[in-house]
């Protein structure tokens, strides 16, 4: 039997300030990744996040990010791995405040920190040490192949490996920069072809032709695309009747 994860990363509204479309794609994913206050929400958007992902049977992660509420997050900053770690053990734990059990199941870094952390060793040894100083049985959620993924194993923490259904890859099995043309993948059909391709074969194509090899542990869908549960549901309906059951990564 075949098995994949889904997860988005929710809980990004703050105060007055709506994104995404959480309630409505809880049904379909199987892993949530809640904004802990840095780069996005607030303690009433945590609480209330936590609650629907729990009522769903949706596991709980934690989405720690950089201080850059203005920037979303998504700007890369000077910081050391010393500060990186302090600033995911901050995180990591505010949220599981929210949780009924006081546990989450996984942690996947957000947006620029992710990104950074994919290509520093040393920053992803750091957070990966967070997680696992926090509680030694939560799962990283990281990119593919990378760094991150390479200081987990190192560490001997969980790992699932992430893939992303709506950004194109470049030969190096990194992400295209959202900064860069073609970096997201509009076609909603190409999306889940890709997809069901890559957790059925491990390869996919790259923004240059080239075929490369990724181990799909989980796939991340964003909620903040104004057809995010058209396609989020798209993706899981094909899924199932392929016969790839969606599943939270353990």
């Amino acid at each position: 039997m075949i098995k994949v994860d889904v997860n988005c990363d929710l809980g990004e509204s703050f105060g007055p300030y709506v994104m995404g479309m959480d309630a409505k794609i809880m049904p379909y994913i199987s892993s949530a990744n809640i904004a802990c206050g840095f780069h996005a929400s607030d303690p009433m958007v945590m609480a209330e996040t936590v609650k629907s992902a729990e009522q769903h049977g949706v596991a709980l992660g934690a989405h720690p990010g950089l201080p850059d509420l203005i920037g979303f997050g998504r700007r890369d900053m000077v910081i050391s791995p010393e500060e990186a770690k302090n600033d995911v053990k901050y995180q990591v734990g505010a949220l599981a405040a929210f949780s009924k059990t006081g546990k989450l199941h996984h942690v996947k870094p957000h947006g620029a920190l992710y990104n950074m952390a994919a290509r520093d060793y040393h920053l992803a040894l750091a957070i990966c040490e967070a997680i696992k100083e926090v509680d030694p049985d939560l799962i990283l959620y990281g990119l593919a192949g990378s760094e991150l993924i390479r200081a987990a194993r190192d560490i001997n923490l969980p790992y699932a490996q992430e893939v992303f259904a709506d950004r194109h890859y470049q030969d190096d099995g990194t992400l295209v920069p959202r900064s860069q043309p073609n970096a997201l993948i509009e076609d909603e059909a190409l999306a889940v072809e890709r997809m069901v391709k890559l957790v059925e074969e491990g390869n996919i194509q790259t923004l240059s032709g080239k075929w490369i090899e990724l181990q799909p542990d989980s796939i991340c869908v964003h909620g903040d695309n104004p057809k995010a549960v058209q396609f989020t549901n798209r993706l899981y309906t094909t899924l199932n009747k392929r016969g790839i059951t969606v599943s939270s990564a353990i």
